[in-house]
């Protein structure tokens, strides 16, 4: 089970966003997609949920063509998992949860012992079922991430898309949320993320795709793409990349920080 991009690109108006992408996520992997800011990788997931559909190029889903699929039928093929989310109303997380089920419910029903069966499962699967009545409001950012995650967990899709899981969360919380997205991978989710952060891209992944310029920059193992060549063709600054721990983890450092002229 995988989600390939083959030859994907995509412009609005004039401007092209996308420029004939190609790459394949599979079961089992975290893939992230690291890259600077207005690089395509917001716009590249909405042409695989099929919010942009007039994009060249194809989306096939666990082989299936994403273009021929309906909304319904892609909600069981893929999930999504936005950076943040703030319900106007005060749901429970439960109720947040819930939600995810409505791609199997029939018009005008409700959703039944299933569902909720479904619900738990997912809650207790990320250790977070003891928050099932809290209101969402009423949880820290990685918890919040983790309901979504949830969430996303019930569509039963085997391809979930996340947008910048730990964007805007502290250190702890990024480590409990990349954890709980490698747990989920292991148990065979196809997992492709977004992401700004180097560092954690090479210890949570096993697949690297950089973007620059609206198409692909590298694709490999951590090992192949996280390097000083690849930093500097990404962001434009010079940096050296560290290796510890028998090289289980890689950082990037400036160069301005660490030269004898500062």
């Amino acid at each position: 089970m995988s989600l390939e991009v083959r030859e994907l690109s995509f412009a609005y108006d004039e401007r092209t966003v996308l420029n004939n992408m190609s790459f394949t996520a599979r079961s089992g992997e975290v893939l992230s997609i690291l890259g600077p800011n207005g690089v395509g990788k917001s716009t590249l997931f909405k042409c695989i949920l099929g919010l942009l559909p007039n994009y060249t190029g194809s989306v096939d889903i666990n082989g299936l063509d994403a273009s021929d699929l309906n909304v319904r039928d892609l909600a069981k093929q893929i999930a999504y998992v936005p950076q943040r989310s703030e319900p106007v109303f005060n749901f429970s997380v439960n109720e947040i949860v819930l939600m995810g089920t409505t791609n199997e419910v029939k018009l005008f029903s409700s959703p039944g012992k299933s569902a909720q069966a479904k619900v738990n499962k997912a809650l207790d699967r990320l250790g977070i079922l003891e928050l099932s009545n809290r209101c969402f409001h009423h949880t820290s950012g990685g918890e919040r991430q983790l309901v979504l995650i949830a969430r996303a967990l019930v569509q039963d899709a085997s391809v979930l898309l996340l947008d910048e899981p730990t964007a805007n969360l502290d250190r702890g919380n990024q480590i409990l949320v990349l954890e709980q997205i490698k747990v989920l991978a292991e148990e065979g989710y196809t997992v492709i993320q977004t992401t700004h952060d180097p560092e954690h891209s090479y210890m949570f992944s096993d697949k690297i795709l950089t973007m620059k310029d609206g198409t692909v920059l590298s694709y490999g193992s951590p090992e192949e793409i996280l390097n000083k060549k690849t930093m500097k063709s990404l962001y434009e600054v010079d940096m050296e990349v560290s290796s510890l721990f028998d090289d289980k983890a890689r950082f990037c450092v400036p160069v301005s920080v660490i030269s004898d002229e500062n």
